[in-house]
């Protein structure tokens, strides 16, 4: 049986993405900074039928964590196939450029970014040993550099500086990744789930969680012959003009 790890999956798009990959066989490990919120998560996967699947205390943002949740994994699988970075957070609102305090960046910055690179270095040993490692870090239209470039555009959110650098930041790291695991069966792609309707962006957007997950998944489970450092949305973007941006 393969097996995927998930952060930030007790909710939203990445329990969404740990559901289907539940669905397609895989045992599934659900990472969540909250223990209780892992637990229940799996209990509600378990209702439904799905068994494969174990919650994993996992916060991002510790070394200690990490490591520990690779103990655990690695305990009961040799082997990781899979691994979705979903974890991530947007940090409070507004973010300026010229204003917001460095301390809010490093905090955004050491789960978006640090806490992928954290992650994907503890467990690229055990993706090594699989037939068709597959990462896939969820990202945002809202990091494209030539959008945000469009300063007349109104409609392109200015107020996130900290979250779209810390995407952007991602899909550089990405991309080398992606080159530097280019001569093995690896696939390292990002991966915009679109505006959706969880907690992230208080239920506001144009797509739902079983939607974002479909497009997150999709390239958790590309064959050989599918893409690698690439980055993929799917929902128009800039946002429409009911966007809170």
């Amino acid at each position: 049986m393969k097996s995927a790890l998930v952060t930030g999956a007790n909710k939203g798009i990445g329990f969404e993405v740990a559901r289907i990959l539940a669905q397609q066989g895989f045992f599934v490990y659900l990472g969540s900074r909250d223990s209780s919120h892992g637990l229940a998560a799996v209990e509600k996967l378990k209702a439904e039928g799905l068994t494969h699947v174990l919650a994993v205390q996992l916060d991002v943002t510790s070394q200690s964590s990490v490591d520990a949740a690779q103990k655990i994994i690695a305990g009961s699988t040799e082997v990781l196939d899979v691994l979705v970075n979903n974890a991530g957070i947007g940090g409070e609102f507004d973010q300026s450029a010229l204003d917001t305090g460095i301390d809010q960046y490093q905090s955004v910055f050491d789960t978006n970014f640090f806490g992928v690179v954290r992650v994907t270095q503890a467990f690229i040993p055990m993706m090594k040993r699989s037939a068709a490692p597959r990462i896939v870090n969820v990202s945002t239209a809202m990091a494209s550099l030539s959008l945000a470039a469009d300063i007349g555009n109104a409609r392109y959110p200015k107020r996130y500086v900290i979250y779209q650098s810390s995407k952007s930041a991602l899909n550089m790291y990405t991309v080398q990744l992606a080159y530097e695991l280019r001569d093995t069966a690896f696939k390292v792609n990002a991966v915009c789930p679109g505006w959706t309707k969880t907690d992230f962006t208080n239920q506001q957007g144009t797509s739902t969680p079983e939607e974002a997950g479909q497009r997150i998944a999709k390239y958790a489970l590309i064959g050989d012959d599918g893409p690698t450092a690439q980055y993929f949305s799917e929902e128009y973007f800039p946002a429409p003009a009911n966007c809170p941006w």
